[in-house]
């Protein structure tokens, strides 16, 4: 156990530095990498004192404690899970709307994961041609237009019609994507596609659904593999957090 913890600990930190490399250091919620090799090694540290001084703390708190982990290890493995079937949902044709929500915009072009939205919207959409994309997003730190705006551009010059995009450039999180977006029809007499890289399919639909979304289906763009940990688990705490705020009102 002791020897896992270690590995692990160095795991998280080879990882974190990967990200930081690959994505920058402002990636976002990477530090929770670091978070995870510090818990690691304060658990091992734990192990070795409690086997070189047996007896000094008592066994009902070890058990206690081991309970503890197991419950939250436990409950990680069970949203993660949830998190990766939104992964693989098959997508569903003809649909009225498919909202894009917005990724980062390095100035004025889309970055990676956003590029990779705009590519799964426009094999969507000439597929589909009765369907109507909403494009959300608005603008951020370090972004000279929004991100609706950036997706337009994109998706025109491609070679779609303006007149089947509609856009959503006030919002800054995905609840208000999906306010904002609901303003322009109405959800709940439509069939509506939320089109995401595919870890943030799963919350997506969750939160469309407890916003009076009626027929609402994910639409899974790819993402990148070599981030897909840290999109999980940033995922993870992120349902958790909603989930949690949901609960206690």
């Amino acid at each position: 156990m002791k020897s896992l913890c270690a590995a692990g600990a160095v795991l998280c930190l080879l990882y974190y530095f990967m990200i930081v490399f690959y994505a920058g250091i402002t990636a976002d919620f990477a530090w929770i990498w670091i978070f995870a090799a510090l818990f690691l090694i304060a658990l091992r540290q734990i192990l070795c004192f409690v086997g070189a001084h047996p007896g000094v703390i008592p066994v009902w708190i070890l058990r206690a404690g081991l309970v503890l982990l197991a419950a939250g290890a436990a409950f990680f493995l069970l949203q993660a899970a949830q998190v990766a079937g939104g992964m693989f949902r098959k997508k569903e044709p003809d649909l009225d709307y498919v909202i894009v929500l917005g990724a980062q915009v390095k100035g004025e072009k889309p970055s990676r994961a956003l590029r990779k939205r705009l590519d799964c919207a426009y094999k969507y959409a000439v597929e589909n041609p009765r369907t109507k994309l909403i494009l959300s997003g608005g603008q951020g730190s370090g972004e000279d237009i929004t991100e609706a705006e950036c997706m337009r551009r994109w998706l025109t010059e491609a070679g779609l019609e303006p007149d089947r995009l509609l856009l959503e450039d006030r919002s800054a999180s995905t609840r208000e994507n999906l306010e904002f977006c609901r303003r322009l029809y109405h959800p709940e007499k439509a069939r509506t596609g939320i089109l995401s890289n595919n870890f943030h399919i799963c919350r997506a639909l969750i939160l469309a659904r407890d916003m009076g979304y009626t027929e609402v289906f994910g639409i899974p763009a790819h993402s990148d593999p070599w981030m897909q940990p840290h999109y999980i688990v940033r995922e993870v705490f992120a349902l958790s957090v909603y989930r949690f705020s949901q609960f206690i009102h």
